[in-house]
């Protein structure tokens, strides 16, 4: 399994370069990585299927007791065979998508093969903090793939919509995590799920697992960003929003349903937020006018149905929305892809100026009305099988589950009528609509969409191809004395009246659709005023303003109002643990020598020298008596070794001011020395007050003998050197010292190539010019904006 990964990200790396060279053709390359991958999961199946799952454990960082543990059970493999079956027909369908000159089609491709693998590791990962990485990686790359335009406006807000609610998701949930692995004492999710931890802090933690599964499969409110994200690139919406990334928060649900699905509000938020999500999207789905859009708030409705089938927490549901994830997964990529070959063939998804498609593209109409079928729930496709699977789950339950029932219902009305609508508006040919020109679409376009159509078909007709592994999965419920399988045929039951119904009431809503449209018209005015996708723009809006309000506050643009916040900051917040502090007990002594005083009087006269300074010069002049009078009581003190590096020290910087004082006026400004004199006196006092007190106290405070002693009992024999300041920089610290040393580096690179930027384009500037730099005009002058950096 780590070898597939590892697969999966050499050819990620490896396509930008190689999309040089091949073009589109690099997906042929690519593809590899999820065919193998699928190869190998269909090769595992027998031994998963008889409770032999492969598992492998290798150390990733020992220290922290993180190791990568992957394992392959029921669940696992259904979504490998999503994610790499779909993935590699999707691929395929990449190298003919394309144009042959398209630009960045290496990097394209690298990023889908990265995502593939992040996707792979997620439904593989046994251990909670292995799964959060590949959880976050998949989030990453998505926000790559969807903006893939990046000159596209469009892309980018949805990239970047995707990236900011299912990171923060993510964040979230693993804080449900830590909590769960701090319950249960591992992180193993194969430990946890076999030995589930209880209590109230657990239930908070599935809350907050919740909140991640919801955002990663935009549950209401969060869907918002699924619609949004349909200005990825077609391909990126068949894999990422059909068969793989949204699939992941119902992945999650679907395996810690079993253990958790009783503790604390697990049903009924889950199941809540399910049903709001399957209306809500089926709603929308009816009234749209794109095709990808439409297919879009589909996914949304089904993403809820699937919720809520496989976070119920019984044998049944699970057992049907197994089912459906791979009904799903087979007829969503269907569609998508099939909107694919519209756009690319006609230039056009909108439904209302595409007519007579269907007799232009046969073959594509009957792969794309399999789907459609199927995601109706129409025999004998494998979604009618799902969905009656569904119904049967909760027609015979008590009070709550009928109104589950009910609900399921209503939306399944709303997902036949949207598959209508979306056949209607792809091939059906329209009254006062001229024909539409259709470029015939290459092989290599169509197959992908034709196995993908025709396997919905023939799971249908055989499903007892798939039941071993819905079961499989269904059994981690238990064995109940009768088990349900999965068949097209269960004679006249109420499941199948109930189905037939749904696709009556379907047609019968799509035959209606103007007036239906007229009244989603007239109820937008009201659930307008609660759309999360507005909320989500408002949010962002509040940000934005709430950002620029705190920074105008705080970026002053005076360097002492910097300083002073730092200095008050240092002082309040360990200042006040001081003044909790054990009292100051034992001797004090003011000096040991008395010259000691001398020099500590000198170096006092000195600084307020300094601080009363109005020439530059003389500020900087007695600041290095300050610097010269500490390394003589260093001397003093018996550390000449620090005394020398202290005068170093000086020196460098005395030189390096002057060098400074070359470019500034002679004299401070007046207004500089009276700003403020009383609050930077008492700033000064205060920390001077604090800086002695916290010395004093340290010094009684110690719990363990001082580190000190040991640097001077190892200078010699380990670092070679009497100079023990000397050893600590380049030995015991060495590598501290390089940092810091990289930093100063890479600061003095930033610093000279603005000034010689800055130096090229001096030259006469044009009226009303304004300039960017502090020293010679305002940078951000309007109203409203923060001010350019001054010293005063």
């Amino acid at each position: 399994m780590l070898a597939l990964l590892a697969l999966h990200l050499a050819l990620a790396l490896l396509a930008p370069a190689a999309g040089a060279r091949l073009g589109r053709n690099v997906f042929l390359l690519v593809a590899l990585a999820p065919a193998v991958s699928a190869v190998w999961a269909g090769a595992q199946a027998a031994a998963v299927l008889d409770g032999r799952p492969p598992v492998q454990t290798t150390a990733w960082v020992p220290g922290l007791g993180l190791s990568l543990d992957l394992r392959m059970d029921a669940l696992s493999l259904l979504m490998v065979s999503l994610v790499s079956g779909i993935g590699t027909l999707v691929f395929l369908y990449c190298a003919r998508y394309f144009p042959a000159d398209q630009a960045g089609v290496g990097r394209f491709a690298g990023v889908l093969t990265a995502f593939a693998g992040a996707m792979l590791g997620l439904v593989l990962a046994d251990d909670l903090i292995l799964l959060y990485v590949f959880w976050e990686l998949t989030s990453v790359t998505s926000w790559l793939l969807i903006g893939f335009d990046d000159e596209d406006a469009e892309s980018r807000r949805a990239a970047q919509q995707a990236l900011l609610v299912t990171a923060l998701g993510g964040l979230t949930m693993l804080v449900g995590f830590v909590l769960i692995a701090q319950q249960a004492g591992t992180a193993s999710l194969s430990a946890i799920l076999a030995e589930p931890p209880t209590g109230g802090t657990v239930a908070v933690a599935l809350l907050l697992v919740l909140v991640g599964a919801f955002t990663k499969s935009a549950q209401v409110p969060f869907h918002p960003w699924l619609p949004s994200a349909m200005a990825a690139p077609t391909p990126v919406s068949a894999y990422l929003h059909a068969a793989a990334m949204v699939k992941a928060g119902i992945y999650l649900v679907a395996r810690l349903a079993p253990a958790f699905a009783v503790i604390g509000l697990w049903r009924p938020v889950v199941i809540t937020v399910g049903l709001a999500t399957m209306l809500v999207g089926g709603w929308r789905a009816l009234r749209q006018d794109d095709l990808k859009r439409l297919l879009a708030f589909g996914t949304v409705s089904q993403l809820g149905f699937l919720m809520v089938l496989l976070g119920a927490g019984t044998r049944e549901a699970a057992l049907a929305g197994a089912a459906l994830l791979l009904a799903h997964g087979l007829f969503k990529a269907t569609l998508f892809l099939t909107v694919g070959v519209i756009d690319h063939s006609t230039g056009s998804r909108n439904l209302r100026e595409l007519s007579g498609v269907g007799r232009r593209m046969p073959v594509l109409a009957v792969a794309a009305t399999l789907a459609a079928l199927s995601m109706a729930g129409v025999p004998p496709l494998l979604g009618f099988i799902s969905k009656e699977a569904a119904y049967e789950a909760f027609l015979h339950g008590s009070g709550p589950d009928l109104v589950v029932f009910a609900v399921l219902f209503l939306g399944s009305v709303l997902t036949a009528a949207y598959s209508a609508r979306f056949l209607w508006g792809a091939f059906v040919a329209k009254p006062g609509v001229a024909p539409t020109e259709v470029h015939t679409p290459s092989p290599g376009l169509l197959a992908p969409v034709v196995v993908l159509g025709a396997a919905g078909l023939l799971l249908g007709l055989a499903p007892q191809v798939a039941d071993p592994l819905v079961q499989a999965y269904a059994d981690s419920y238990g064995m109940p004395p009768e088990v349900e399988h999965l068949a097209l045929w269960h004679g006249l039951t109420a499941a199948l009246g109930w189905s037939a119904l749904t696709l009556l009431l379907g047609a019968a809503l799509f035959a209606r659709r103007e007036p239906v449209l007229s009244m989603q018209r007239r109820a937008g005015r009201v659930l307008g005023l609660v759309d999360a996708g507005r909320s989500y723009a408002s949010t962002l809006t509040l940000l934005d303003r709430l950002a620029l309000r705190v920074t105008v506050l705080v970026q002053t643009g005076s360097l002492p109002v910097y300083l002073g916040t730092v200095l008050v900051t240092v002082v309040v917040l360990p200042g006040s643990a001081l003044l909790l502090a054990t009292q100051i007990t034992g001797d004090l002594r003011a000096w040991d020598r008395p010259l000691q005083a001398v020099v500590a009087v000198v170096i006092t006269v000195a600084a307020v020298a300094t601080a009363r300074a109005h020439r530059r010069f003389t500020a900087v002049l007695t600041i290095g008596a300050v610097g010269y009078g500490i390394a003589v009581l260093f001397v003093l003190q018996g550390g000449p070794d620090l005394a020398l590096t202290q005068f170093l020290i000086e020196t460098l910087t005395l030189v390096l001011f002057m060098f400074v004082l070359r470019r500034l006026p002679a004299n401070f400004t007046r207004q500089s020395m009276r700003t403020g004199q009383g609050v930077r006196l008492a700033i000064s006092l205060a920390v001077g007050t604090f800086v002695t007190a916290a010395v004093l106290v340290s010094g009684q405070a110690r719990t363990a003998p001082p580190a000190s002693q040991a640097y001077l009992d190892q200078s010699l024999p380990d670092g070679g050197g009497r100079n023990v300041v000397n050893v600590v920089l380049v030995d015991f610290r060495g590598f501290d010292t390089l940092g810091e040393i990289t930093v100063l580096v890479v600061a003095a690179m930033g610093i000279a190539s603005l000034v010689l930027a800055g130096r090229s384009r001096r030259s006469p500037r044009a009226e009303g010019e304004t300039s960017l730099t502090a020293a010679t005009g305002q940078a951000l002058d309007e109203p409203g904006t923060p001010a350019p950096e001054r010293v005063g």
